[in-house]
């Protein structure tokens, strides 16, 4: 899982680097095409040794495609505007925002530590910002909705996990990401060659490795884990993805920045013990 995160630390890079060539929607279909033809062998041996339909788990995937393509395409197009660091800050908080999902969809009531860990993710928000909300930038507010979609995200992956099919699921999340924003890319953006030739080397990388690997791991932790404790797990991408804005593109940040930084990832620590299940043998 560490080292998932850390690979998905290193895509916000690319992903950001990708912003100044491709749309938010033509990279998100892109990367799922990419993934899901990376994934289709493993898939259909997983589908060949358990010898059971697929319509469940296809639903699944099919959904876990569609929140993907609004949760992407928010985190991409906010990306054109916001920082790495900011961008890696704000989509932590998917994770504090995963409890109460559970709680509205499965009654799984969050505890006293959730609720605190709440006030703590709005504190950090609010200092990122520079201690008012106005400072945050447009692209900062739509990696912070973007938020919301991955943690819904991490619910339906965390019910397709009772299927035992982690790749067979991640590729059809993968189709379903690719034929839903190819079509709203070619409507809505500039398609062209030459900026997907100049953007392929983030792709391949996102698409093959950060998509296909990173997901497919994802999938298959979270059947043995609950989705609170995965997301925390995954969520120390944000120290990778830092620390990359850091060193390769030079951001700063202020001391009160950092404090809200600091605040947001505490949050995210706070909600892996709470609400603890045993890991099933």
């Amino acid at each position: 899982m560490l080292f998932a995160a850390f690979l998905w630390g290193l895509s916000f890079y690319f992903q950001k680097e990708a912003m100044t060539h491709v749309g938010p929607l033509l990279f998100t279909g892109l990367r799922g095409a990419i993934a899901a033809i990376a994934l289709l062998p493993f898939a259909l041996r997983e589908c060949r040794q358990s010898g059971e339909g697929i319509r469940p788990i296809a639903r699944l995937g099919m959904l876990g495609g569609g929140v993907f393509v609004v949760a992407g395409g928010l985190q991409q197009a906010g990306m054109i505007e916001a920082t790495l660091t900011n961008t890696a800050f704000l989509t932590a908080l998917y994770v504090v925002v995963t409890p109460f999902l559970l709680w509205l969809l499965r009654s799984e009531q969050p505890g006293a530590r959730v609720w605190i860990s709440a006030g703590l993710a709005f504190a950090g928000i609010w200092l990122l910002g520079g201690g008012t909300l106005s400072a945050l930038s447009n692209g900062d507010l739509l990696i912070a909705a973007s938020s919301l979609f991955w943690a819904l995200f991490m619910v339906v992956t965390s019910a397709a996990s009772k299927f035992g099919k982690p790749l067979l699921y991640t590729f059809i999340q993968f189709v379903t990401v690719t034929v839903l924003a190819l079509p709203l890319a070619a409507w809505q953006e500039d398609v062209n060659s030459d900026a997907i030739m100049a953007a392929a080397p983030s792709l391949l990388f996102v698409g093959g490795v950060a998509s296909a690997f990173t997901y497919a791991v994802m999938a298959n932790v979270v059947r043995f884990i609950e989705p609170s404790r995965a997301a925390v797990l995954l969520s120390t991408e944000v120290l990778f993805a830092a620390g990359l804005g850091y060193v390769l593109l030079g951001e700063r940040l202020g001391a009160i920045n950092w404090l809200g930084a600091a605040l947001v990832f505490a949050a995210a620590l706070l909600v892996q013990v709470a609400n603890p299940r045993p890991k099933p043998d």
